[in-house]
């Protein structure tokens, strides 16, 4: 038996469908509620106009909303859909709430990455990585945390980016990149086990201006010079575990990078898969057709 029909403003029951209702529910009390996704309606109002201020920067990171008895009283709803409102933002990234004080806008490092030959040449000559060099010159705090270095069978995808047979053995190291204190992406970069066997790339140690610039070290063991990479970019949904090392609100994908480095020779000399967060990067790729 469906819900009894609805009562009009003068007290007569309404019968078929009422416009702009798209769901009713059993409220707490037994009694039939409404709700809409309709744009006229409290709750979609406060979702629209909410994430319109956060987005244009109206409402600043960081910024407490509005409590949830101003908001009931500015839309004139009641602080169940105020709550509802809210917890769609939340699912979306945009705020975060803390007991006891509100919901604020979330803070979020953003990383602009520029991959171009310019770039890479001049960080190479710094002998800063290009990530460390692009945030700070972003006026931001980089970080990159050594978690592992590992030798193990190369998989599939990693021997076939390698020119590899499956199974392999390579070095991977795996790291988390911050940003002012924030994880925002996840690296593992692998490395042939010929190549890189022997060498401080095989020993869980960090190494000043990065691998690449160990590699291409004139003086160094392994003396290879890098000549150009391959990006592959797919965006998906996280893990569990990564939705959890990157800190991401529900409803956040992540970005899989998989950047495959060669040598002068067009041998491939490192493969990096990197899972950043979605909502924290933007990338800008230049290509010089000269």
């Amino acid at each position: 038996m469906g819900p009894p029909a609805p009562e009009g403003r003068s007290g007569a029951k309404q019968h078929g469908p009422v416009l702009g209702v798209t769901a009713c529910r059993v409220g707490r009390y037994g009694r039939w509620v409404m709700q809409s996704d309709q744009p006229g309606f409290p709750y979609r109002r406060i979702i629209d106009d909410l994430r319109s201020a956060i987005l244009t920067g109206q409402i600043v990171p960081g910024e407490r909303l509005a409590s949830e008895w101003k908001l009931a009283q500015t839309y004139q709803a009641s602080r169940p859909t105020v709550r509802r409102a809210i917890a769609v933002l939340k699912g979306e990234g945009l705020v975060v709430t803390r007991q006891g004080q509100g919901a604020f806008v979330r803070s979020l490092p953003l990383v602009r990455l520029r991959v171009t030959g310019a770039d890479y040449r001049r960080h190479r000559r710094e002998r800063v990585p290009g990530f460390n060099a692009q945030v700070i010159e972003q006026g931001q705090r980089p970080e990159q945390r050594l978690l592992a270095t590992e030798s193990i069978g190369a998989s599939e995808e990693v021997a076939t980016h390698l020119d590899l047979a499956a199974g392999s053995t390579v070095i991977v190291r795996r790291r988390l990149f911050l940003v002012n204190d924030q994880p925002v992406a996840r690296c593992d970069s692998y490395y042939p086990f010929g190549m890189a066997a022997g060498t401080q790339i095989a020993v869980n140690v960090r190494i000043r201006g990065g691998v690449l610039s160990y590699i291409e070290n004139p003086d160094g063991p392994i003396r290879r010079v890098a000549a150009r990479s391959v990006d592959e970019l797919s965006a998906r949904m996280p893990t569990l575990l990564e939705a959890e090392e990157l800190g991401l609100a529900s409803g956040i994908p992540v970005v899989r990078i998989l950047r495959t480095v060669y040598d002068i020779d067009d041998t491939p000399i490192e493969l990096q898969e990197s899972i950043a967060s979605g909502d924290r990067h933007e990338f800008h790729y230049e290509v010089n057709m000269q």
